[in-house]
């Protein structure tokens, strides 16, 4: 089902689609650290949010009209993408345009069918590997995904975070006639994760950070680097989770994107870009202290090399970054407040 376009990837995301976010971040001066520096230094970093803002808020609108376009035989809308690149508050907002446009949905967190964190394998340092598509009730999934579209009313399980476990509590979840599933889920491209269903009543969205900016070594600056902060944040506000042992635990978040993530973005409908170019001077303000704090945690310790690399190079990152300490000029409805806390909207995590 996926558009021409869209077919002609090379190894993940096609060179199309990149080209077209380095071309605004041109446009508004921040292809480079040092044009963002500028933007805050000058005084218009308002004016560039306000520019990345309608920029998202197009897209949003984009593919919630390629949706529509293939409503007569959707009965599932799958917005997937590695952690942290904003799946979210992209699904809802796709969700309140395409109500809009005349059109009923209904969300269905799939993060609610994590399997009890204490079922999950510890590696020596205590941590546990909850990032694979199996760390989730994927029979469950499948039987109320076919249940759900059959009309039936199914008891969606309801996991909390804080606690690691599934509460009693279920959330009794029906379709509606006429209504299409929307699915939130890191690994919603993962064919096993909805195997019950026809390929061709699934539209498939695949959101990423497609920062395009050259760091002040001329460097990309990864993407992965700037979906670990976001989830630093996050992880610590709220899933009681510190943002070094984010980073301690990040080579299983790459680790499970690279196997069952990347292989299968060549068969999506839509790539999204969630990246937002104002977001790292925010993200200093919050995250440059702990990100120190690692790096001296993990220094002298041999079996987590790779944690200090990835803590050292994100501490070079935001060392050339400059600071943003009023984050008031996000908006409350804005991608990152998903991250940095004080959304409009409720976050069930």
């Amino acid at each position: 089902m996926a558009t021409e376009g869209y077919r002609k990837f090379k190894k993940n995301i096609p060179h199309w689609v990149t080209e077209k976010v380095l071309d605004w971040n041109r446009i508004h001066g921040v292809d480079t650290v040092q044009g963002l520096n500028r933007r805050v230094k000058n005084g218009s970093f308002p004016e560039l949010i306000e520019a990345e803002e309608v920029r998202y808020q197009d897209e949003v609108a984009k593919a919630a009209a390629l949706i529509a376009e293939h409503l007569d035989r959707i009965r599932i809308v799958i917005v997937a993408g590695p952690s942290s690149s904003g799946k979210t508050t992209t699904t809802t907002k796709i969700s309140e345009k395409l109500q809009k446009l005349g059109y009923r949905f209904k969300l269905l967190n799939l993060d609610n069918y994590f399997w009890d964190l204490e079922l999950h394998p510890k590696d020596e340092f205590g941590d546990y590997d909850f990032e694979t598509p199996q760390a989730l009730d994927l029979k469950l999934i499948n039987q109320h995904l076919c249940e759900l579209l059959e009309g039936k009313t199914v008891q969606s399980p309801r996991y909390n975070f804080k606690t690691g476990l599934r509460e009693e509590e279920t959330v009794p979840f029906n379709l509606e006639e006429n209504e299409i599933l929307l699915l939130d889920c890191l690994h919603g491209l993962y064919q096993e994760m909805t195997d019950s269903i026809q390929d061709s009543k699934k539209f498939r969205l695949y959101i990423e950070t497609l920062s395009m900016m050259r760091g002040v070594n001329n460097r990309w600056i990864r993407w992965t680097d700037i979906r670990l902060l976001r989830r630093m944040v996050r992880d610590s506000w709220h899933r009681s989770y510190s943002p070094v042992a984010t980073i301690g635990h990040w080579h299983y978040v790459r680790k499970s994107e690279m196997k069952h993530i990347v292989p299968f973005i060549t068969k999506v409908d839509y790539v999204f870009n969630g990246a937002l170019s104002y977001e790292l001077p925010i993200h200093k303000k919050y995250m440059f202290k702990y990100v120190i704090e690692a790096m001296d945690k993990f220094r002298d310790i041999p079996k987590k090399k790779d944690a200090y690399r990835r803590a050292e190079r994100v501490f070079n990152l935001l060392n050339s970054i400059e600071v943003c300490e009023n984050d008031s000029i996000v908006p409350k409805d804005s991608l990152l407040r998903e991250f940095i806390g004080g959304s409009s909207y409720e976050y069930k995590i």
